[in-house]
């Protein structure tokens, strides 16, 4: 244990003031990553198979990573909660870590506090911030992984400068986040930036939320799968070429093999990739009505694709955006931080924190260094 956490566990009763202080969070103040204090934090990026840990210093550069699986869902939140204190506890060893940022695949409320939902995960309205703080003696920030990703990227990434951003994160679903001015936009309940599940064909297909037609049933790695088995199992011909690949085991064809096969210019994939991908287009034409950002940033692995997705969304973006030809056009952008994104954005956002800890902290030592004083002179008077 470091000196300085070493010095906050033994507060015994006024570190609970100092975790007040810390999680006492007002949505309405602007904080900003200029002040934050240049100190070492952990970035935890949790996701439905991995759960992956950081330390990040103020440049967003990693310097120690660790990875391991996500627990079993139908396990107590506890267990994941054990696993993230048992990476940390790790990182601390070597590195004197002053806060923790959680990115997880869930929403979040506004406090960013507690896990309302984890589809991946058995957190239901979860105090994770709370829990963790308290076995981890240093702060704790919770946040949506978008959020935190998009985050990254606008600090270290392919959104530097950029004032208005908004990012989309292409994997099983479509997750996304909004930046403005520098602050992420969490929407009043936490949860907003759910972008997959905008409704673009009306009776369409089935969506796991239960609704029907949601965006990311046509442009997200599930869709690329769908669209690939179903060629397939129909035994079109334009499906031979990846049906001979997997041996005629529909179930091996995966994104990462359709990507794969794309980029070797087998034709079905790649038309494969210009359906999403005008999907995807279509759908930041309409981001583009509502929010007008300066930027979108594209992650997640189905943004491996690069131009093969890319470029047709570029293109359906331009057919489709309201009033084109008479306004100025967002860039569209891969993202370039990939996987370590969420982790690194949950890390610097944590930092923040621990600008409100430290100070926190400093004013409790210099009370009691106060009142050590007095009562010396006491002492020495009487």
């Amino acid at each position: 244990m470091s000196a300085y956490r070493e010095r906050v566990y033994r507060g015994g009763a006024a570190r609970a003031t100092v975790w007040r202080n810390v999680s006492g969070m007002d949505r309405r103040e602007r904080r900003s990553h200029l002040t934050a204090p240049r100190v070492p934090t952990v970035g935890i990026d949790i996701g439905g198979t991995k759960v992956m840990a950081g330390v990040v210093d103020a440049d967003g550069n990693i310097l120690e990573k660790l990875r391991t699986e996500t627990p079993d869902k139908s396990k107590s939140p506890k267990v994941v909660e054990d696993t993230i204190v048992e990476l940390v506890l790790d990182l601390s060893e070597r590195h004197d870590v002053h806060a923790v940022g959680i990115g997880a695949a869930g929403w979040v409320d506004a406090d960013r506090s507690r896990v309302l939902f984890a589809p991946h995960l058995s957190w239901r309205d979860e105090p994770l911030r709370d829990r963790l703080s308290e076995r981890l003696l240093v702060p704790v920030m919770v946040d949506n992984d978008a959020n935190t990703a998009a985050w990254a990227e606008w600090r270290f990434g392919a959104a530097r400068g950029e004032p208005d951003l908004v990012m989309i994160t292409l994997g099983t679903g479509i997750g996304g986040a909004i930046l403005e001015d520098g602050q992420v936009k969490r929407g009043r309940y936490g949860v907003a930036g759910e972008f997959g599940h905008m409704q673009v064909v009306p009776g369409g297909h089935r969506c796991p939320c239960g609704n029907r037609g949601c965006w990311e049933q046509y442009s997200s790695g599930n869709a690329l799968v769908r669209e690939a088995r179903e060629l397939a199992v129909a035994d079109s011909p334009v499906a031979y070429g990846i049906i001979d690949r997997v041996g005629g085991n529909v179930r091996d064809i995966t994104g990462p093999l359709i990507t794969e096969l794309a980029r070797q210019g087998d034709p079905m994939c790649v038309e494969l990739f210009q359906d999403i991908g005008q999907w995807l287009g279509v759908g930041i034409a309409n981001l583009a009505a509502a929010l007008d950002p300066s930027c979108f940033v594209i992650g997640g692995g189905v943004s491996a694709a690069d131009d093969l997705l890319i470029a047709p969304a570029r293109d359906a973006f331009r057919r489709t955006l309201t009033g084109r030809g008479y306004r100025p056009e967002a860039r569209i952008v891969r993202a370039e931080l990939g996987p370590e994104a969420g982790m690194v954005g949950a890390a610097d956002l944590a930092r923040l924190v621990a600008r409100r800890f430290r100070r926190a902290n400093r004013r409790r030592v210099e009370r009691y260094e106060r009142y050590g004083r007095v009562a010396g002179r006491q002492a020495a008077d009487s």
